[in-house]
């Protein structure tokens, strides 16, 4: 950025107050700091969306780390409201994917189920690398159901993956949520869940797109690669709708 350039826009920013130039200096600033990094255009519309935003200082404070990725996931749950199946989350940590999930059920005819250890992740293997650790993300029932309301519709399994899936063996779903990390709870997750997914219902996959979860885009395209297409979105998921 040249010195007449920079003085310009330091000089709206601190004395006009000028937001859109401030994002210009930030932008700048932290290119120098970190070249790989990439920012977004300027004004997207979903950050002003008060509600979602009283949501997720709620539940994630100022960590805006998947502020994005939260707000699709309330999106996408919404292409489900008209078809007939519950929802299912695995991996839930404190639950606040799950509130998003809930308040798109809580009039109407679906349950929720939450499938999680509460001990935080198993042991990873070889296909995961070497970012996450046993026992890492680890949150206990009792935070979760403290963030969550206090509904029958709302149906908590604790215990590793797959071992509480036999529980909804015959129950139909429109909308799963994966969000394990790992490989062998992601490819088990999918194994279970597919089959009992309505056409048209979505699995949604948080960590599809990330350097530390190779595992789980593993488990993904090996489950999916004689099936529906991978949708893989910039946000770092990824989700499948169900033929």
């Amino acid at each position: 950025m040249k010195l007449l350039t920079a003085l310009k826009y330091m000089y709206k920013s601190f004395v006009q107050n000028d937001e859109y130039s401030r994002f210009v200096l930030s932008e700048k600033l932290v290119k120098i700091i970190y070249p790989g990094y990439k920012f977004s255009e300027y004004g997207r519309s979903f950050l002003k969306d008060k509600k979602f935003a009283e949501f997720y200082e709620k539940y994630e404070g100022e960590n805006v780390h998947s502020y994005d990725r939260k707000y699709l996931l309330s999106q996408l749950v919404k292409l489900t409201d008209h078809l007939d199946g519950d929802v299912a989350e695995c991996g839930v940590f404190e639950g606040a994917s799950s509130y998003l999930m809930f308040e798109r059920i809580e009039h109407k005819q679906k349950k929720m189920h939450l499938f999680d250890s509460f001990e935080g992740l198993s042991a990873p293997n070889d296909t995961d690398g070497g970012y996450w650790a046993e026992g890492d993300l680890s949150a206990s029932e009792r935070t979760v159901r403290e963030n969550l309301p206090d509904s029958g519709k709302i149906l908590y399994y604790k215990g590793w993956i797959p071992e509480k899936f036999y529980l909804v063996d015959n129950v139909k779903f429109s909308f799963v949520h994966l969000d394990v990390d790992l490989y062998q709870p992601t490819y088990d997750s999918l194994a279970f869940f597919y089959a009992r997914m309505e056409a048209g219902g979505i699995i949604v996959c948080d960590d599809y797109g990330f350097d530390s979860c190779p595992g789980a885009k593993k488990a993904l395209d090996e489950f999916f690669l004689d099936k529906e297409e991978i949708i893989k979105v910039p946000t770092g998921q990824a989700f499948v709708i169900k033929r």
